[in-house]
């Protein structure tokens, strides 16, 4: 098997952002033992609640 380098990648810019202590606790809770950073949880958050965001 050879290494292959995985083309996937999109571009990013880093914003500062702050979270309520309690929240950020949340978050760590559940992505424990997952293969899933802080910053991957809160993009994919953002994504579904975009893409389910109530049309007026």
């Amino acid at each position: 098997m050879t290494f292959k380098i995985k083309e996937d990648k999109i571009e990013t810019e880093n914003k500062t952002i702050r979270f309520p202590i309690p929240l950020i606790k949340e978050i760590e809770k559940q992505i424990v033992g997952k293969n899933v950073t802080f910053s991957k949880f809160v993009i994919q958050a953002c994504e579904y609640a975009l893409e389910n965001i109530e049309k007026k």
